[in-house]
């Protein structure tokens, strides 16, 4: 088997695998280490946004986590200290970069093109390469014409000086949220450039002190306790204000009420208050958590500018109402190309010629439990439609691990060459994504001007899978083998 990513998907797949008794296969990746979004991304200020209990993996609790909202740095170390422990990292080839794969029927075995020509086969293969794999350049005329520093914050120069320059952030999503307080303290002047704000909520963040940290080592079952209080507002907070929407539409408004004070308590400019105050209803787009942001827009060297870039010169900004604001180095914290480089990352040609990216595009985005898709034998796609279940990553991979366990358990008991889902399983499973869906913020709420990337440009949101944490898992450990054909 072949996984492409040595992200945390990569390596909960191959600990999956693993536990089976599978142990010929190889993870590719492109970069030069594991980790994923949390080696590639080292910008200033970069931590979870979801507290560290939750943010790590169920069956392997952290008890070193510094804080309550652990910084970047860690999750590394995280992702390292899981590959070691369980056997993963010497399945793992770096500075592989994965073109593409062809199915050929004839051999019943993928064939996947790798960069410099290069090919390889296998029966089975799986992409573990996240919705957040491939940064988007913001489309603004003269962008490429700056004679300045450009810098993406998914590619940061550690090594780059601030000091006195004049810097703008194009951007206010959470990546911005994090970076921004960090760098306004590095330069002589900030410019943020926002189209569209965010939910900030504050951030109920705090050391964990190292008494903690050794009664989490001593006794396991303190760390779950502390992961349990976690586990259960995180998901009561998407649940009830985005996929009970309908029924609980007063508890959304009541979230917003709580947003707009904290505002109100760090942003003493009625002006700024309004500009900083989104018009779409709280889950239309990621919300986030900090206490520096607006404090930090508020200084007197930051300025927030919400009038629209009208384009770029080779010396700074021009706005749309003509005024130009010169500066040193640009910083893009634009998000992610979810819909066009990421689903799916590589190009995926399934049986009887079937392109993987231009299916989902032409008809529906469409993956069985979030994972398989017809036409596509012997495939596994992680970041696919409806596969994004809870808050946290983690818990997206291990449902992934629990699926991967029943479905080549079965392989195994067979004795199977190939898999592939039934058409009419992924129909169905469609047909109920959709249905539930109908009782979500995205489809009953404000989200018109919210311009998040959880919206195709269809205005569909196949992302997230709308239900509850243990509604997937059961999914997962109870699916029909008959929606799979083995052969």
């Amino acid at each position: 088997m072949i996984i492409v990513g040595a992200g945390f998907g990569g390596i909960g797949a191959a600990i999956a695998l693993k536990r089976l008794g599978y142990e010929n296969f190889v993870i590719l990746e492109r970069e030069d280490d594991l980790g994923g979004t949390w080696h590639v991304n080292r910008y200033p200020g970069l931590a979870v946004d979801v507290p560290s209990p939750t943010f790590s993996f169920w069956f392997e609790p952290n008890p070193n986590w510094s804080r309550l909202y652990a910084p970047g740095t860690e999750l590394k170390q995280y992702a390292v200290d899981v590959a070691d422990k369980y056997d993963v990292r010497r399945h793992m080839r770096f500075g592989v970069c994965v073109d593409g794969a062809r199915w050929d029927a004839e051999t019943n075995t993928w064939r996947v093109d790798l960069a410099g020509g290069a090919t390889m086969t296998t029966r089975f293969l799986m992409c573990a390469t996240g919705f957040l794999s491939q940064p988007a350049t913001p489309d603004i005329p003269g962008i490429d014409t700056f004679a300045g520093r450009v810098m993406y914050a998914s590619r940061w120069d550690s090594d780059y000086d601030f000091a006195g320059k004049r810097a703008a952030v194009i951007g206010t999503g959470s990546t911005a949220v994090q970076l921004i307080p960090e760098i306004a303290d590095l330069t002589e002047e900030l410019t943020v450039y926002q189209r569209t704000p965010m939910w900030v909520m504050p951030k109920l963040d705090a050391p964990i002190p190292a008494p903690v940290r050794a009664l989490f080592r001593r006794v396991p079952a303190s760390q779950r306790a502390m992961r349990w209080v976690t586990d259960v507002t995180q998901e009561m907070a998407m649940l009830i204000a985005m996929w009970r929407f309908r029924r609980f539409r007063r508890v959304n408004e009541a979230v917003k009420r709580i947003a707009a004070l904290f505002r109100h308590l760090q942003v003493r400019d009625a002006q700024m208050r309004r500009d900083l105050t989104p018009a779409y209803d709280y889950g239309c787009k990621r919300p986030t958590v900090s206490n520096d942001y607006y404090r930090t827009l508020a200084r007197e060297d930051v300025n927030l500018d919400t009038t629209g870039i009208d384009h770029i010169e080779p010396d700074g900004i021009v706005t749309a109402d003509g005024r130009i604001r010169e500066i040193d180095v640009l910083i893009l914290a634009t998000g992610f190309d979810v819909w066009e480089k990421n689903l799916p990352a590589i190009e995926v040609i399934g049986r009887d010629g079937r392109n993987l990216g231009k299916w989902w595009r032409e008809t529906a985005f469409a993956a069985y439990e979030g994972l398989t898709m017809p036409y596509f034998p012997n495939f596994l796609n992680s970041a696919g439609p409806y596969s994004w279940v809870g808050l946290s990553w983690f818990t997206t991979v291990e449902c992934q691990m629990r699926h991967i366990t029943r479905l080549f358990g079965e392989v195994r008991r067979r004795d199977a060459a190939s898999f592939e889902v039934r058409e009419e399983a992924n129909e169905k499973f469609l047909d109920d994504m959709t249905t539930r869906i109908a009782d979500s913020v995205f489809a009953l709420g404000n989200c018109a001007r919210s311009r998040s990337y959880w919206f195709n440009a269809k205005g569909e949101t196949p992302l997230f899978r709308p239900t509850s944490v243990a509604e997937a898992v059961r999914a997962q450990d109870t699916f029909p083998l008959e929606d799979y054909l083995f052969s």
